[in-house]
């Protein structure tokens, strides 16, 4: 039977089926962490065990925190990636280029949701001009203020949560992602003040969780990420920087570090005036961010793979052994 996956622990799946929501377990050939909210299954009615995962249509991830080098699912199946930040001083491009390279290697649809807008009204500025910002980053970028707790506002999200779609939710803590969750879905869960000095914080919701929305969808609900490693995502990056990649193809050498060779056309327009040497160095950066940290996850899987060959190896020698 398929269920699709609504919360996923250390040991156990929660998942929902046309009959209702079933605890699932795990066969020793699937851990936990090859699993994320949105994911479809096949399980075993009894003992109520999944059998397999459902090929995906989109998949986000990154790397994981700490020092050893593992990828970390995010979620699956998501159609539209909503990437949550304000208007105030969470605004920052190098990050929603970030979020927007995350977007289009999973192939997911991106949009950048501004929130706070009343509050950059009342100070007498123009939320508009953080929209502009956000839609200069990229072609890919639809961008959108709003008043999180407008329902009017939060109603021009219907599009993408409406009935046969998926919307994940993505930001920093505080920006208002548990109260666009709120409204789209018909929760009441606890929101918490961000600090005014920083516009920073605190985390409310604390674990990745798929949601029914009012308008017939799904909504896909994240916790606060203080940090977003890129992993197998240079596609993404690439279309996200679509004006430097097409800039880079016509430099005179196919190798060129864009740092003063002759025939460099990237230079040639920095020169100009017509680019940012910033976002330059913001595209370099994600390119070797993502490229160390895409090799080193394949150096662990080449070195997981290794020895679960030799485990395999070790248990059939045990077992010819025992026959002899």
């Amino acid at each position: 039977m398929p269920a699709r996956i609504t919360g996923v622990t250390r040991d156990r799946l929660e998942g929902l089926t046309p009959d209702g929501p079933v605890t699932l377990a795990l066969p020793g050939s699937i851990a936990a962490g090859d699993i994320a909210v949105g994911d479809w299954v096949l399980f075993d009615p009894e003992p109520l065990r999944v059998i397999s995962i459902v090929p995906r249509t989109t998949l986000l991830q990154r790397r994981a925190a700490g020092p050893r080098a593992a990828r970390q699912l995010i979620a699956a199946n998501v159609d539209t990636l909503g990437i949550v930040s304000s208007c105030n001083a969470d605004f920052n491009e190098a990050r929603l280029e970030r979020y927007l390279a995350l977007a289009s290697a999973a192939g997911c649809l991106p949009v950048v949701i501004l929130t706070k807008a009343d509050k950059v009204g009342e100070d007498g500025d123009d939320p508009a001009q953080y929209r502009r910002r956000a839609e200069a980053l990229s072609a890919l970028v639809t961008a959108l203020t709003l008043n999180a707790k407008d329902p009017k506002d939060i109603a021009r999200l219907n599009p993408w949560s409406r009935a046969g779609q998926t919307l994940a939710l993505l930001g920093s803590s505080g920006v208002g992602k548990t109260t666009i969750s709120n409204a789209l879905t018909g929760r009441r869960d606890a929101t918490q003040r961000i600090r005014e000095d920083d516009a920073k914080g605190r985390h409310t919701t604390t674990a990745r969780a798929l949601w029914r929305t009012l308008s017939g969808g799904w909504l896909v609900d994240t916790p606060g990420m203080r940090e977003l490693q890129l992993t197998d995502a240079s596609d993404g990056i690439d279309a996200v920087f679509e004006d430097l990649a097409e800039l880079a193809a016509r430099c005179r050498f196919s190798d060129c570090s864009h740092e003063g060779e002759p025939g460099c056309v990237v230079q040639a327009e920095i020169d100009a005036g017509r680019l940012d040497p910033a976002r330059l160095e913001r595209w370099r950066k994600l390119q070797r961010e993502d490229a160390r940290n895409s090799e080193s996850l394949a150096q662990t899987r080449s070195r997981d793979r290794a020895n679960a060959r030799i485990y395999r190896e070790g248990q059939a020698r045990g077992r010819h052994k025992r026959g002899r």
